[in-house]
């Protein structure tokens, strides 16, 4: 690997696809230089963890209600003592609502993506069809040097 890296290559790849599945050296930091370099293409990166996405497409595109742990606080309803729902809007159309006018589109950066099942990865991959000017990246997990391909590839075979 060259010691200054354009990632030229990767965001062609990325606009091609639509969704990459990367590989990353677990001492970290290529992330970041990777994501630098799509905010100076004109990109927004939005940076989320895979751990709790919980059903992705309500996350992701739809209103959904959370509730928050408890902490002891009780409903005073008569219903069951397990806190009250909030709902959130969803977290695509929020963002591409606040993109700058001259930015190419939005790129969400999952972490931990090696514990999503391939349902949830398939539809990451629908979604930048979806949705044009949204493109994926998920890290599936580490290698010795930074690597990425289609997402779809890097989906289990079924047998």
């Amino acid at each position: 690997m060259a010691l200054l890296t354009t990632g030229g290559g990767f965001i062609r790849r990325l606009e091609k696809f639509g969704a990459l599945g990367v590989y990353v050296p677990l001492e970290g930091g290529f992330e970041g230089r990777y994501r630098r370099r799509l905010r100076a293409k004109g990109y927004n990166t939005l940076c989320l963890s895979g751990k709790g996405l919980g059903d992705v497409a309500a996350y992701l595109t739809g209103v959904h209600g959370v509730r928050p742990p408890h902490l002891g606080k009780k409903s005073t309803s008569s219903g069951a003592a397990v806190g009250y729902v909030y709902y959130v809007p969803p977290v695509i159309s929020t963002q591409l609502e606040q993109l700058p006018p001259k930015s190419k589109g939005l790129v969400l950066w999952i972490i931990d993506g090696h514990i999503l099942d391939d349902q949830e990865l398939e539809y990451f991959s629908k979604l930048t069809e979806i949705e044009p000017r949204v493109k994926v990246v998920v890290e599936r997990g580490g290698d010795r040097a930074f690597r990425f391909k289609p997402l779809e590839q890097t989906l289990a075979v079924a047998s």
